[in-house]
């Protein structure tokens, strides 16, 4: 899921300043941010021609939800055998098809058939009469036909396992959580670049040999490490795009990032769309991937990452460029300052520390306690409906496409809001509203299908407004000295919503709206939780413990005159 731009949002949110910036010019030593804020430029044609590079990554980062199509359930039957079924592609419903499957609300059943009777008589594919059946008697199937055959329900036979088949997503999303500490080692230590590359190659080199598995054991440890090894591009992508732009551009850097991911779903369901098979569709999605290793020559290395490894070298030569592309000059004094910082003690919070200072303090263990809800209601409602989506009608892609593309409306909102009425109300209307129309999807009749639909996207858009208010205002509820441990804390367990979220459509067979009562259920509980802490908007950002805990009230207020 995202979650690579939570301390970037922190930083650059225009209305909080940062106790650090009132410091004197004199006492400080110079940062990139000051650099970049008075010579480079916070945002010129360099930057956006990174931006512009690293889209393609994100766009592609979306394809680990294929498992959405790949695993989508098929309609499917027993196989008749009494009249000439051998195989298990079939006419799905021909016209006798309740002489030998009882007939149930939904149509006809999918996992039990009418038992032969035993007079050793037989019919044929074109004429099948009841009267081959005992009618009072029903045995579970014993093959299966299907009405498609493109996902991998068809060619593993997993007609009537429902749980087995959406284990797969639920795997994708554990190798997503354990992939996050790989990801992150190898850029900090190897450099962002090498990361990008690494995730991109591994998501479409293990894609390619997803595509020929030849079980669904084979396939779903494949789903497994091609998330633990892959799932990281987003990440790897937004960090070389953001490390250099100011802190005044990276909130709506981070909501075009969002938006170009959610450009990349709707990307999958126009591919899947095109071509159907997945074996097929696999291939065209992660072939590509290979020939974007071009990628660690056509971009360049983050400055910050060189700066903090005092690769000074390569970090000159990059500020120049910036600087000429951009059209600007760096003071010569000033590129000498980055290249020679003062050597000061760095002090470190001990995790002890940490855990004694929440402990201590009820205000901080109330937010610790609360914001990791938030996290996994978000994951959990976001990525549910996603793949619920497929489930609305016939037209299994244009239902994801479109529950995708709301996406964008979403996150708009959300970035027009936050300033205006408040973090607070923001990410609580947006869980509000989500689950509001969850419940009234459910209630809704079958049969107005068309109000159904609208309804269930107006859900994703309050979840997706949800989502961009969570990282901000997550962010400015924590202290600097903890805000990094905390917000990581808080976004590990919400991977636990994720990790849930591929099984919600198993619940759909005990009851239709089961899934978005759920999501509904999750969505108040988080709503009126949100209720339970400070708004942010308009105080600064809390350095210490003590200016946490006092967020909310009139002391925590900036001063607008000096914004």
């Amino acid at each position: 899921m995202r979650l690579s731009d939570i301390n970037k949002i922190a930083d650059g949110n225009e209305n909080v300043k940062d106790v650090r910036t009132e410091t004197s010019d004199v006492d400080k030593p110079l940062k990139l941010d000051d650099v970049l804020r008075t010579e480079l430029g916070e945002f010129g044609c360099f930057q956006l021609r990174n931006i512009l590079l690293v889209t393609i990554p994100i766009m592609v980062s979306a394809f680990k939800s294929d498992f959405v199509f790949s695993t989508a359930a098929i309609p499917h039957r027993c196989q008749i055998p009494e009249c000439g079924e051998t195989s298990k592609l079939y006419n799905y419903n021909p016209d006798w098809i309740l002489n030998a499957i009882p007939e149930t609300k939904s149509g006809f059943s999918s996992c039990s058939r009418f038992a032969p009777n035993e007079y050793g008589i037989n019919g044929s594919w074109e004429s099948c009469p009841a009267g081959l059946f005992d009618r009072e008697q029903t045995v579970s199937c014993g093959n299966f036909v299907y009405a498609n055959d493109n996902s991998v329900v068809y060619d593993f036979d997993l007609a009537c396992q429902e749980w087995l088949r959406a284990l797969a997503g639920t795997l994708s999303s554990i190798g997503v959580l354990l992939g996050l500490p790989l990801s992150g080692y190898i850029s900090d230590r190897f450099g962002r670049r090498i990361a990008l590359v690494f995730n991109i190659f591994s998501l479409g080199f293990i894609g390619i040999i997803k595509a020929f598995s030849v079980n669904y054991n084979m396939f779903m440890i494949l789903q497994l490490v091609q998330a633990l090894l892959g799932s990281s591009v987003y990440t790897a992508a937004y960090v070389i795009a953001t490390e250099l732009i100011g802190q005044k551009y990276r909130v709506i850097t981070s909501a075009t990032a969002s938006s170009m991911f959610s450009v990349g779903q709707v990307l999958l369901g126009r591919v899947y769309w095109l071509i159907g098979y997945w074996r097929y569709t696999t291939l065209a999605l992660y072939v590509p991937c290979l020939f974007m290793v071009g990628y660690y020559w056509l971009l360049t290395e983050s400055v910050r990452w060189l700066l903090s490894k005092k690769k000074y070298a390569e970090a000159r030569k990059i500020l120049e460029n910036a600087a000429r592309v951009n059209k600007k000059t760096i003071n010569e004094k000033s590129m000498e300052a980055l290249m020679n910082p003062p050597q000061t003690p760095i002090l470190q919070e001990t995790k002890s520390g940490l855990v004694r200072s929440v402990l201590r303090s009820p205000t901080l263990l109330r937010r610790v306690c609360t914001t990791p809800i938030w996290w996994i209601s978000m994951t959990f409602v976001y990525y549910g409906l996603s793949i619920n989506s497929t489930s609305l009608s016939d037209t299994i892609y244009l239902n994801y496409m479109l529950t995708c593309a709301v996406e964008l409306p979403g996150y708009c909102a959300g970035v027009l809001l936050l300033d205006r009425i408040g973090r607070r109300t923001t990410l609580s209307s947006g869980f509000f509203f989500s689950s509001l129309c969850n419940i009234l999807f459910v209630v809704i009749p079958l049969e107005m299908s068309a109000v159904r639909l609208v309804t269930y996207l107006l859900g994703k858009v309050g979840i997706s407004m949800a989502m961009t208010s969570l990282y901000l205002y997550t962010s400015e509820l924590y202290p600097t000295e903890f805000r990094h441990s905390l917000l990581a804390f808080s976004s590990m367990i919400g991977r636990l919503g994720a990790i849930a979220a591929p099984l919600t459509p198993v619940f759909a067979q005990y009851w239709h709206g089961l899934p978005s009562a759920m999501f509904c259920a999750m969505g108040v509980i988080s709503g009126a939780l949100v209720l339970t802490q400070p708004e942010t908007l308009g105080t600064k950002l809390p350095d210490t413990l003590a200016e946490a805990e006092m967020l909310g009230k009139q002391d925590s207020k900036l001063n607008t005159a000096t914004n």
